[in-house]
């Protein structure tokens, strides 16, 4: 879903880049589906315990960039979205009885929201390239076993990071009751490393382009839902 937007802010605080679109999505279902809320904050959803959302960052294509700064001001837009139809549809419900969004401090003026179409995918084949970093945990254990770290995010470069990002797209699937049989066939561009804060501290990650094979249903949902992990948080949102 694309929410237009304005706003008289000049900028916002990178710390409130990211973190405040989940706070958003949980009002928002706080307001027009309570118990499903409840649900995604509580437990999650299927075998995996995984919350079906996703959101980007606020783009304002014609805000003055100044260095240092993340540029908004005038108009601009904010995604949600969602691979279950009736989060999507609470999200959109919400959306439309308000007026006003807080993002983090920031007032967004709603203009007018719209269900932003998937791809069809009917060749089995799609190319996603993410608007967000994408953020990775490995094990961190050394060659032995041994945890040397709690932190061990992984750079879509390293070798361990196909691995990984293969089993979240899985989980994914089965988090939804979807074949899991979709598959990760190359990353094709890697942006640049950055880190945002959200909770309770920064995630490191880098944007990336990928190319997946698998049902059409199923990367449908990846494309609603979003690539590598804490997708509520912001990260790894695919570009519409």
């Amino acid at each position: 879903m694309r929410i237009e937007v304005t706003t008289a802010a000049t900028e916002l605080a990178w710390a409130k880049v990211l973190a405040p679109g989940r706070s958003l999505a949980y009002d928002l279902l706080a307001h027009t589906a309570p118990e499903l809320g409840r649900e995604l904050h509580h437990r999650g959803t299927g075998p995996h315990g995984m919350v079906p959302l996703g959101h980007g960052a606020p783009v304002f294509p014609r805000a003055v960039r100044r260095r240092g700064a993340y540029a908004a001001g005038g108009r601009g837009y904010v995604e949600l979205g969602s691979p279950r139809f009736e989060v999507l549809t609470a999200l959109a419900q919400g959306v439309k009885q308000r007026e006003l969004l807080d993002w983090g401090g920031a007032a967004f003026r709603v203009l007018k929201a719209a269900i932003v179409e998937h791809p069809g995918f009917g060749s089995g084949r799609g190319r996603f390239r993410t608007v967000t970093p994408v953020v990775m945990k490995g094990t961190g254990r050394d060659d032995s076993g041994t945890r040397t770290t709690r932190q061990a995010w992984l750079m879509p470069a390293d070798p361990e990071f196909p691995v990984f990002f293969q089993r979240n797209l899985r989980r994914k699937a089965e988090t939804l009751g979807l074949d899991p049989e979709v598959y990760l066939t190359a990353i094709t561009w890697i942006g640049s490393k950055r880190s945002f804060t959200v909770g309770q501290g920064a995630k490191p990650g880098a944007p990336v382009e990928v190319e997946l094979t698998g049902p059409p249903e199923t990367l449908q949902a990846i494309w609603s839902w979003g690539l590598g992990q804490a997708n509520a948080a912001g990260f790894g949102w695919v570009a519409g």
